[in-house]
């Protein structure tokens, strides 16, 4: 070999690594990233911007922030009342006033008119006698008037008995009385239908009674007539009517 092969051999590794050191402060970056940490290229907007041929990348909707929930986004139950339709329950419900008879209720016996106070108490004490026969002048006095269910042209006092769980009438004197040492309800003031009605149930929804109200309506009912009246709202047991003018107009079972 020649000296200048030699020479050619001798400088060539050190040759190599000036060339590699010269490209790499020229055209190489001077630092290497991973593939992870590479950033694409953005647009004016700051937004990604896509490679040639791919399709943009699709943004995730945000997270909708109508469900109500804790401090942990827990939703919380729904209320165990409805508000909203109890309130419309009771608008719905709204009696119709138009439709309904005046009614006016009253404890006091010695507001009522004194023709009203005198036959009550002639009424009392004909059946206070045990006697149902004591009553039938009273029945004749407003004949015209008077009313019973059940009589269908048969004679009024054999229609009183019907009434009553003995042969005597007995029963039935003693539901009549205790009718009339209630209150009464002064109904359709002003019209042909005007009326004391005993007892004053007749004209007062028994949910808005007070105990001892109660307590005076279990003296004429039982504690079992009572709960199936509740179910309808509405007192419909024996109720005893006079005119204003003393007139006895009516003896008749619930509604």
């Amino acid at each position: 070999m020649s000296c200048l092969s030699k020479g050619l051999l001798r400088s060539s590794a050190p040759l190599s690594i000036v060339l590699a050191l010269t490209a790499g402060s020229i055209g190489l970056p001077g630092q290497a990233f991973a593939l992870s940490e590479l950033k694409p290229a953005q647009n004016n907007e700051g937004e990604p911007q896509a490679r040639k041929g791919e399709q943009p990348e699709q943004t995730a909707p945000a997270e909708p922030d109508e469900i109500e929930g804790d401090s942990e986004g827990i939703p919380l139950p729904d209320p165990l009342v409805d508000r909203s339709a109890a309130q419309t329950n009771q608008q719905s419900s709204k009696p119709d006033n138009t439709s309904e008879m005046s009614v006016v209720i009253e404890h006091d016996i010695s507001k009522a008119p004194e023709a009203v106070r005198k036959l009550r108490q002639q009424i009392i004490d004909a059946a206070a006698t045990g006697d149902i026969e004591k009553l039938r002048p009273f029945i004749a006095a407003g004949q015209k008037e008077f009313r019973i269910d059940g009589n269908d042209g048969e004679d009024p006092i054999a229609a009183l008995k019907s009434y009553s769980g003995d042969t005597d009438g007995l029963e039935v004197l003693a539901i009549i009385i205790d009718l009339l040492s209630t209150g009464y309800a002064h109904i359709d003031a002003g019209t042909p239908d005007e009326a004391y009605v005993f007892p004053y149930f007749v004209g007062k929804p028994l949910n808005t009674l007070t105990p001892p109200e109660k307590v005076e309506l279990l003296r004429i009912i039982t504690a079992g007539d009572l709960a199936d009246m509740q179910e309808y709202g509405n007192y419909s047991f024996y109720r005893i009517g006079i005119s204003p003018d003393g007139k006895w107009k009516f003896f008749t079972a619930g509604d």
